[in-house]
């Protein structure tokens, strides 16, 4: 018995193109808001060229969302799927992210690994968990700077602007999020 998509690889290409239109933006202007070429920024919305993970970032900023979320509008939603984990080289200590969720669907998870880019501020339109497995990171929300260690949770709502670094080596964060496409219900009366 095989996995659901195991060998598949992931296309954004189609992803960032609706995208992209969506925002009536031409390729030009978002060429200069990632600082990526027109002709590769071509080449990836035709599935000829896969970004990287730093690309894909820079493109993703460009196109006011996240990789997380045109990672997942690149795949058609399914009922069951198994993401495997890679294998990762002994003594291999650069920063990882990876997708631990594939599809269109409601929920999110990322698992981010090593080193992480402190000044880099997120703020996302609905809430998220992040779950430290192993480590432990400095997270600032809402002007408090909160440590958390292994097996320790912050549960952010949607709309809280934050920041987060590893403070030890090794660090492994799990971050689940309600989807940007998901309208919240707004419940605060309690």
């Amino acid at each position: 018995m095989g996995d659901h998509k195991e060998q598949q690889p992931v296309r954004v290409g189609a992803a960032v193109r609706r995208r992209r239109r969506a925002l009536e933006l031409t390729l030009a202007v978002v060429a200069e808001r990632s600082g990526l070429s027109v002709p590769f920024l071509s080449q990836v919305e035709n599935d000829r060229a896969r970004p990287s993970r730093t690309s894909l970032e820079k493109l993703a900023d460009a196109l006011r969302t996240t990789a997380v979320e045109l990672l997942a509008a690149a795949d058609p939603a399914c009922s069951v799927d198994v993401v495997r984990a890679e294998p990762v080289a002994e003594g291999d200590l650069d920063p990882r992210t990876r997708s631990l969720v594939r599809g269109h669907h409601q929920l999110h998870a990322s698992e981010f690994t090593g080193d992480h880019e402190a000044g880099r501020e997120f703020q996302h339109r609905n809430d998220e968990l992040m779950y430290v497995a192993d480590g432990a990171v400095e997270i600032e929300a809402e002007g408090r700077a909160y440590r958390l260690g292994r097996g320790d949770t912050l549960y952010l709502t949607g709309g809280v602007r934050h920041r987060w670094r590893a403070t030890v080596p090794d660090t492994r964060v799990i971050v689940v999020a309600v989807a940007e496409h998901i309208e919240a219900v707004q419940d605060r009366a309690r």
